[in-house]
C-alpha cells in the first residue's frame, strides 16, 4: 500500500508534479491554471491568503446559519454520464488482482478523479438532482468508501493518477461562488486515505486552504454533510488532520517539506477545516466522536503562553493562534495556561501590594504576598465567609490557610485540609444549602429563598480558589452546573444583565432528578389525552419548610390546561423553572463568587465538561500509573508487603479502587495531570498487624501497617476504606 515504503515511492514528488505540468504545457494552457506552492518549482504564484473569521476575545465557531440560504445558487453545470456501480468497480478490482491487468481500473480512477464534474459524476446519487439541501448531500457513501478503501492495494501508477486528477481539480481558475457539486467534490477529496502519506501534504495542504476560504454559507452545507459520515470514517478525517498539524509542527524529516516561512497558511487551513467538523460533530447529541479526540496532544510541548498572549493582543486581526480555536487544545495544555495566567496575575497583585506599602513609608511584610485566611475550627464557615468578604482585594494571591490555636506551617496541607472540611460542612443536607440526589448522586441548589445569599458566593469563590490554587474538590455537581458556570464565560459589565442562565433541556433534568424527567418524557410520549387524564396546568408547587407554594410558568398559568398541543412548551417551562428560575439568586452569588476568583479570558477556552475536570479532576482511573508514580516512606517497592498491596489494588474492581482513592486523598477523581500529580505516598506504619490502615487525605499519604500475607492484607484494607467517613469509622 502508499503508507507502506512511501518513502521509495515518492521521494521525487516535486519531479512527479513538475513532469505533470510539462505534460499539461503540451496539451496547451486550459484556463490559465495556478500553479502549486511545490518546492524546486520556478515561478510559482501563490493562492491568496485564508480569511480568518477571528471574534474579538471570543473563540472561533461555525455558526448554524438558516435552514433557507438567500445567497444566490449558481447553475450547476451538466455532468457527464458514467454508470459504473459498486458491483461493477468491485468486479473490475477482482479482475485486476487475479489477472495482473489493472486496465480498466486505472482508467476508472484516471477519469473519476480528473475533475470536479468527473468526481460527481461517478459519486452523485443522481446525477439530474440538485441536492441543494443541508439534508442530503447526495453523495454515493458506500461507493465512496469502496472506492477509497481499494485505492492504498493498486499499483503506483494508479494512485499517481489520482493525485495528478486532484492537481488538475485544484489548479482550475475559480469564476463566481462554488456550486454545490464543487462542496460534493471537495467532501469527497477529504476522505481521500492517501492524505495520511506526508509525500501528499502538499496536495493535502492546498486541499484545506480552498476548503478553508470557502463562503460561510458553503461551510454551513459542509458541517451538515459531514454529520452524516459514519463514525469510523470522520474518527480518520479528524486523525488524518491533527497528524498533519502535528507534523508540521514538528517534522519528522523538516526536508520533506517546503520551509515554515513559504507556508504559513499551512496550518491555519487544517485548523480551519478541523473547526468544520467540530461543528459537525457538536450539532449531533450524543456527539459522532468524544470531544476530546479534537484534542492535540503536540500543542503541549509549543510556546502556551504566546498563543495566549497572541490570541489576547491580536484577537480581532488577521493574527492565528490555537487560542481562536480551542477544541484542538488539551485540558493539560488548558490548565497550564489558566494556571501561568493565575500566576501573573497572583504576582501583578502581589507586586502592587508591596509598591502600595512602600510608597506610604510602611515597612513591607511577606504576609501581604498571600491571601492569608485564619479561622477557628469550631466556626468554620462563619469564619471563611468573614475572611474571605473582608479580603475581596487579595483572593488572586496565593492562598495560606492558618487554624487559630494550632502550630503548624501552611506547606499546602492545611489549604487542602481547610477545602475539605469547608467543603463537608456546606454540602451537608442539615445544611440546608444543597439537597442531594440520591438517584442521581449529585448535588443541587436548594430552592428555599432566604434574607441572604453570600453563603452561595463563599462556595463560588472556594471553588474558584481551589481552580486557581490548583487543588482538587470532592463535590458533585451535574455537568449542566458548569454549563451554567460560563453563561457568559466573562462577567458583564453591565449588573443587570442576567448570569448563570443557559439553555436547558430534559436530558439536563435527567442528571440532577432522572425520576421526574422520567415522568415528563412519559408525558410527553403519552398518546391519551393529556388534559382528561392529567388535569395538569402550567403551575408547580414546591414544599419549602413545611409550606406548600405555587408558581407559575406562564402568565395565568393556574388557569392554561396542559394539553396534547402545548405539552411540548409545560416540560420545557418546567425544566428551565427548576434549573434556572427558581434558584436564579443562589446560582447568580455562587457564579459571581467564582469569578470573583477565577475572572480570567482564560475561561473562554474551556468547555463546561473542562471546568468540572478542573474543579473536580478526571473520573479516569489508572492505577498501573499510580504505581509508577507512588513513593515510599519506611517501604521498598520491593518490599514483600508493597508487592502485595499492588497486587490486591490492580486486582480490585473500579469501585474499589475508588474508595482507595477517596480514602487516601479526599476524592475519587484524579488531577488534570494524572495519577503522578497526586504525589501519592505510602508510609510504614509501627502499629500493629490487628490495626487497620490510617490516610492522611491533606497529604496523600497511606499509613500501612507490614501485614504478614495477602490475604490479611485485603481483609484489613477492604474495611478501611469501605467504612471510613472523614476522620473515623462510620
Amino acid at each position: 500500500g502508499l503508507e507502506r515504503g512511501a518513502k521509495n515511492q515518492f521521494s521525487t514528488f516535486s519531479n512527479f508534479i513538475t513532469t505533470i505540468n510539462q505534460k499539461k504545457e503540451g496539451i496547451g494552457n486550459r484556463n490559465s491554471p495556478t500553479q502549486l506552492v511545490i518546492p524546486n518549482i520556478k515561478n510559482v504564484r501563490d493562492l491568496p491568503p485564508i480569511c480568518l473569521d477571528v471574534r474579538q476575545k471570543q473563540r472561533i465557531s461555525i455558526d448554524t446559519l438558516p435552514q433557507e440560504l438567500k445567497a444566490p445558487i449558481p447553475p450547476e453545470p451538466s455532468l457527464p454520464i458514467r454508470t459504473k456501480t459498486v458491483k461493477d468497480f468491485q468486479d473490475d478490482v477482482e479482475k485486476a488482482k487475479s489477472s495482473g491487468d489493472w486496465k480498466a481500473v486505472h482508467d476508472f480512477y484516471s477519469t473519476t478523479f480528473d475533475s470536479f464534474l468527473e468526481i460527481n459524476a461517478a459519486f452523485k446519487k443522481d446525477a439530474n438532482s440538485p441536492f441543494n439541501t443541508i439534508e442530503d448531500s447526495g453523495i454515493n457513501g458506500k461507493f465512496v468508501n469502496v472506492v477509497y478503501d481499494a485505492l492504498l492495494n493498486t499499483p503506483q501508477d494508479v494512485q499517481k493518477s489520482v493525485l495528478k486528477g486532484i492537481i488538475n481539480g485544484l489548479l482550475q481558475e475559480w469564476k463566481g461562488p462554488r456550486t454545490k457539486d464543487d462542496l460534493r467534490a471537495y467532501c469527497i477529496l477529504l476522505q481521500n486515505p492517501q492524505f495520511s502519506n506526508t509525500s501528499t501534504y502538499v496536495i493535502y495542504a492546498h486541499l484545506l486552504r480552498q476548503i478553508a476560504a470557502l463562503t460561510e454559507a458553503d461551510h454551513h452545507f459542509l458541517v451538515h454533510w459531514s454529520k452524516k459520515i459514519s463514525q469510523k470514517r470522520f474518527k480518520q478525517l479528524v486523525d488524518r488532520l491533527l497528524q498533519f498539524i502535528s507534523l508540521r509542527l514538528f517534522p519528522a524529516k523538516p526536508e520533506e517539506f517546503p520551509p515554515m516561512v513559504k507556508c504559513t497558511w499551512w496550518i491555519p487551513s487544517a485548523t480551519k477545516v478541523l473547526a468544520l467538523f467540530n461543528a459537525a460533530n457538536s450539532l449531533i447529541s450524543p456527539s459522532i466522536i468524544s470531544y476530546t479526540d479534537f484534542y492535540n496532544s503536540t500543542l503541549d510541548h509549543i510556546d502556551l503562553m504566546e498563543e495566549y498572549h497572541n490570541w489576547q493582543c491580536y484577537g480581532n486581526s488577521h493574527r492565528f493562534s490555537f487560542c481562536q480555536y480551542p477544541f484542538i487544545i488539551s485540558i493539560a495544555a488548558k490548565k497550564v495556561i489558566i494556571q501561568r495566567d493565575s500566576e501573573q496575575q497572583m504576582i501583578s497583585i502581589a507586586r502592587q501590594s508591596l509598591v502600595d506599602k512602600v510608597s506610604r513609608r510602611q515597612k513591607p511584610d511577606m504576609n501581604m504576598l498571600f491571601l492569608n485566611v485564619k479561622v477557628r475550627r469550631t466556626h468554620l464557615v462563619s469564619d471563611s465567609l468573614d475572611e474571605l468578604a473582608r479580603k475581596r482585594a487579595d483572593l488572586k494571591k496565593k492562598l495560606k490557610v492558618t487554624f487559630v490555636g494550632e502550630a503548624g506551617l501552611d506547606m499546602g496541607g492545611l489549604t487542602k485540609e481547610w477545602f475539605l472540611l469547608l467543603i463537608r460542612q456546606i454540602f451537608h443536607p442539615d445544611y440546608g444549602m444543597f439537597t442531594y440526589h440520591k438517584d442521581s448522586h449529585c448535588h443541587w441548589f436548594s430552592s428555599f429563598k432566604c434574607d441572604n445569599y453570600s453563603e452561595f458566593r463563599l462556595v463560588g469563590a472556594l471553588m474558584g480558589l481551589a481552580v486557581y490554587n490548583s487543588i482538587t474538590l470532592d463535590i458533585r455537581f451535574p455537568p449542566c452546573c458548569y454549563k451554567k458556570l460560563l453563561s457568559p464565560p466573562i462577567v458583564p459589565c453591565d449588573h443587570n444583565t442576567l448570569v448563570g442562565i443557559c439553555d436547558v433541556t430534559l436530558d439536563d433534568l435527567f442528571q440532577i432528578m432522572p425520576e421526574l424527567a422520567h415522568g415528563l418524557s412519559e408525558l410527553l410520549a403519552y398518546e391519551g389525552n393529556v388534559e382528561e387524564d392529567f388535569y395538569s396546568t402550567f403551575q408547580v408547587f414546591q414544599e419549602e419548610f413545611g409550606v406548600i407554594k405555587s408558581y407559575n410558568l406562564k402568565p395565568n398559568g393556574d388557569k392554561i390546561p396542559v394539553t396534547n398541543q402545548n405539552r411540548k412548551e409545560y416540560v420545557q417551562l418546567y425544566v428551565d423553572f427548576l434549573l434556572n428560575k427558581s434558584i436564579y439568586k443562589q446560582f447568580a452569588a455562587f457564579y459571581y463568587g467564582f469569578h470573583s476568583v477565577c475572572a480570567s479570558y482564560a475561561l473562554l477556552l474551556l468547555r463546561p465538561e473542562e471546568v468540572e475536570i478542573l474543579v473536580c479532576g478526571s473520573p479516569e482511573l489508572d492505577m498501573s500509573a499510580l504505581q509508577r508514580s507512588t513513593q515510599y516512606e519506611g517501604y521498598q517497592k520491593t518490599d514483600l508487603t508493597i508487592r502485595y498491596f499492588w497486587d490486591v489494588v490492580l486486582g480490585f474492581s473500579l469501585d474499589l479502587q475508588k474508595k482507595l482513592l477517596h480514602f487516601a486523598t479526599g476524592s475519587d477523581r484524579v488531577p488534570v495531570g494524572g495519577m503522578a500529580d497526586l504525589n501519592f505516598k505510602i508510609s510504614k506504619s509501627e502499629t500493629s498487624t490487628n490495626w487497620l490502615p490510617v490516610a492522611h487525605t491533606c497529604f496523600n499519604q497511606l499509613c500501612l501497617p507490614p501485614y504478614k500475607n495477602k490475604k490479611e492484607l485485603k481483609q484489613k484494607l477492604i474495611i478501611g476504606i469501605s467504612n471510613a467517613e472523614g476522620f473515623g469509622l462510620e
